[in-house]
């Protein structure tokens, strides 16, 4: 071990007790970015972030304006025009709290219990921020890094990011970095430790039918004219035949097969059917043949029904025809589909199938791409080697199922791929009340972004 690893090492272990205090100081900022209520704690907080880098020594450090919440940004660049340019994302805004009665702490006054450490913004993502920065911190005083750094530090990723996509857009030159970290995720297990190296990507419609011009009564008109409910089901059931493919023509043209070594790699995850039954409360696994659970999770794609509106839903009958039916629909799609590809597959499907006497529409509500970097990558190797450091084995690579916009923006805008890890636990709360961040692996997750840091420059 180099002098100066080992000495940003002592550093950070010295000084857990007040990376410790500043986290609790920086949770009780309640930073709520979907309530215009805590503007003025929205604010503090982007100073909180601000005045932390220019504390540890990071450069032209600026709270810049979007139409909603700032973006903290900052750069060091004394490692030289040679060395590779690192991003460093997070965000400083946090859920509400609600509802309140389940704390059993205040939200916003961090508690120490039973070597967690309890709060809102614990483990997401105010305790994956410092992280990052307390390891930066540890290794600028032992000397220049081995890498530039620039810092994107958001407000609003709790509400969508609805203005990260255009900010990152104006500022392509000024965000220009060679890739990206991006603690904003977790750990299967505090034994062990997890990098995510592909996301699923989104794409979400509201698909409407529309019959009678209003409700009728179903004894006087059924059976003489279409219920668009009965419609919009038969439609919806054929979405998907028995082995659990969706099928709108060509929906799989583009996905990319899993490899051998991928699927190997997988299958370390834990997925057995029993687990999946714990978790979920489900009778029973169900997926699309020829994949396993872990696959079906995050490496295959999906279209789902996340909600149907029709006719009369309150207590009691109402025998009505109802004049229209609606879905929610979104699909997850993986590596190199696009939104749009399957937004015209889906407006196909209904032309093709739906029957006369009633009309449709699709509406193509949000997208998000998908995002996936190479598992060899000089960076992820890096933090592969960090964390087999501390935790003493290899790693676990997992495919995301999930969405995070920021990481498909920055691949494909700014063309960067991102490590994406972070230190959060699965039983931790996070969106609910009594979030936690468990110490003892936080603790750790600095000392291998500290080991991070020095490997990136072998």
């Amino acid at each position: 071990m180099s002098d100066q690893r080992k000495a940003a090492q002592e550093f950070a272990h010295k000084n857990h007790s007040r990376f410790l205090s500043e986290l609790k100081d920086f949770i009780s900022i309640a930073s709520i970015s979907t309530d215009p209520t805590y503007k003025n704690e929205m604010q503090a907080a982007a100073e909180f972030v601000a005045e932390k880098l220019r504390a540890i020594g990071i450069s032209n450090v600026e709270i810049m304006s979007t139409p909603g919440h700032p973006i903290v940004y900052g750069e060091y660049q004394d490692a030289g025009p040679e060395a590779d340019t690192m991003i460093v994302y997070g965000h400083y805004d946090v859920q509400p709290p609600d509802p309140l009665d389940l704390w059993e702490s205040g939200p916003f006054k961090a508690e120490e219990r039973d070597g967690y450490l309890f709060g809102r913004g614990s483990s997401d993502m105010k305790g994956q921020v410092l992280a990052s920065l307390f390891a930066i911190e540890a290794a600028l005083l032992q000397g220049n890094l081995p890498v530039n750094l620039k810092f994107l530090i958001e407000g609003e990723e709790e509400n969508s990011s609805p203005n990260l996509e255009p900010f990152i857009e104006k500022h392509k030159d000024l965000l220009a970095s060679d890739f990206a970290l991006n603690p904003d995720s977790g750990m299967l297990g505090s034994d062990t430790p997890s990098i995510t190296y592909s996301l699923r990507g989104l794409a979400y419609f509201e698909v409407s039918v529309q019959g009678p011009s209003h409700d009728l009564h179903s004894g006087l008109f059924g059976g003489t004219v279409r219920n668009p409910a009965n419609e919009l089901s038969r439609l919806i059931s054929g979405m998907h035949d028995n082995a659990g493919r969706v099928t709108l023509e060509g929906f799989y043209d583009k996905v990319r097969t899993l490899s051998d070594e991928e699927r190997k790699e997988l299958a370390r995850l834990p997925g057995s059917d029993e687990l999946l039954i714990e978790a979920t409360g489900a009778p029973s696994p169900w997926g699309e043949t020829g994949f396993t659970n872990i696959e079906r999770a995050g490496a295959r794609p999906t279209l789902d029904v996340n909600g149907f509106i029709s006719g009369y839903t309150g207590e009691g009958m109402k025998t009505v025809l109802p004049a229209k039916a609606s879905a929610k629909i979104s699909m997850r799609l993986v590596a190199d589909q696009e939104p749009d590809d399957v937004h015209n597959q889906l407006v196909k499907y209904m032309e093709t199938y739906t029957n006369p006497g009633v009309t449709w529409e699709v509406d193509y509500m949000s997208a998000s791409p998908t995002a996936i970097s190479d598992v060899n990558s000089p960076a992820i190797q890096a933090l592969v080697k960090a964390m087999e450091t501390v935790w003493g084995k290899r790693a676990i690579f997992n495919r995301g199922g999930g969405t995070i916009p920021v990481v498909a923006y920055m691949q494909h805008i700014l063309g960067v791929e991102s490590v994406l890890t972070g230190f959060s636990l699965s039983d931790d709360h996070i969106h609910s009340p009594n979030e936690r961040m468990h110490l003892d692996t936080w603790y750790k997750g600095i000392d291998a972004l500290i080991h991070f840091i020095y490997n990136l420059a072998e």
